[in-house]
């Protein structure tokens, strides 16, 4: 069952009634406070991803928001992360310098140019603008990957932590060979030396499952954002 969100109230509904694929709900905004809520109950915003949904159109013209919340969720629990013995001599050699929340505009730039080309790329102008919004309250953050001999921003990633148990995983970007896997288990040591429990990364790929991720359900999912083991 897909929902059609009011716009004047701050509310979503079960997401267990939604599609197969987390699908359950169009409309809405993105204020931060719709954003937060969403997070905090491993609901997510995509800009029509599906062909039947691009014409979806609010009463300003635009493209409706799409929300999902998938019963399956593909993660990384921190302790369980995966560090090839190539990426301990990347990671060793010295080759890359690594930070965290020291450029968030250019990490989620550079994420959504990397796919401004895909069909129906999702992280348009208005996802941009919402996430720096996020980002400016403390609630989203990045990390990024340097070349310590340009010193050039060559790769990174960004989410939402909306508890401190959970990172939600939003989009990561490469520019050199694994960058983006040195930015992930910076995260992963970042989290578990921050009290973090889950690294939400939505789907399945398999890059996510040779770096250590695996599926839990809903329930067991909620059950680590709102605190538990």
């Amino acid at each position: 069952m897909i929902y059609l969100l009011p716009n004047d109230e701050l509310l979503f509904p079960n997401p267990r009634n939604g599609e197969k694929d987390g699908l359950f709900a169009v409309g809405g905004d993105l204020s931060p406070e719709r954003l937060e809520l969403a997070y905090e109950n491993g609901i997510f915003p995509w800009f029509p991803f599906r062909a039947e949904y691009t014409a979806l159109i609010d009463e300003n013209g635009k493209p409706m928001i799409t929300w999902y919340c998938p019963m399956e969720r593909y993660v990384i629990f921190p302790e369980k992360i995966h560090i090839s013995h190539s990426m301990r001599n990347l990671i060793n050699s010295g080759k890359y310098r690594v930070s965290i929340d020291q450029a968030f505009d250019a990490v989620i730039e550079n994420c959504s140019q990397m796919r401004i080309n895909q069909e129906y790329a999702w992280l348009g102008p208005e996802m941009v603008s919402a996430y720096k919004t996020l980002h400016h309250r403390g609630l989203t953050h990045s990390v990024e990957v340097w070349d310590n001999v340009t010193g050039a921003l060559i790769g990174g990633l960004y989410g939402v932590r909306p508890t401190a148990t959970c990172f939600c995983g939003e989009s990561m970007f490469s520019l050199a060979p694994s960058a983006s896997k040195l930015a992930l288990i910076t995260l992963a040591r970042h989290m578990q030396s921050t009290g973090g429990k889950m690294i939400d990364c939505q789907f399945h790929t398999p890059h996510l499952e040779s770096m250590g991720g695996e599926s839990i359900g809903y329930e067991e999912y909620m059950g680590v954002m709102q605190g538990g083991d």
